[in-house]
């Protein structure tokens, strides 16, 4: 590849996931139990595919906390990239039922 080609590559967007692992890394040495360890590290990779995947951390921890019910049923349905999609579905009227 020439150097031309390589002059606009950049690689902004790994530096940024690299940074906010490492802030993980230095904020868990306060951590008091290995099961607080374990939920920090829950919550911090879902917080990091949220943004990945362009979906609010608080809205999506708000929405997967309101719909616990509906989560634990079909825990699929409400992963951070197509979460918007079953509130939708769990926020709708009920369909008329023709009697």
């Amino acid at each position: 590849m020439s150097q031309c080609a390589l002059q606009g590559a950049h690689n902004n967007i790994v530096e940024r996931a690299l940074k906010r692992a490492i802030l993980h890394r230095k904020n868990s040495l306060f951590y008091k139990t290995l099961t607080g360890a374990s939920v920090g590290d829950l919550y911090m990779s879902l917080i990091a595919t949220c943004i990945q995947n362009k979906a609010d951390p608080f809205d999506y921890l708000n929405a997967a906390e309101t719909h616990a019910a509906e989560v634990a049923r079909d825990p699929g349905a409400w992963m951070p990239w197509n979460y918007r999609q079953a509130l939708s579905m769990a926020t709708a009227p009920p369909a008329a039922s023709s009697a």
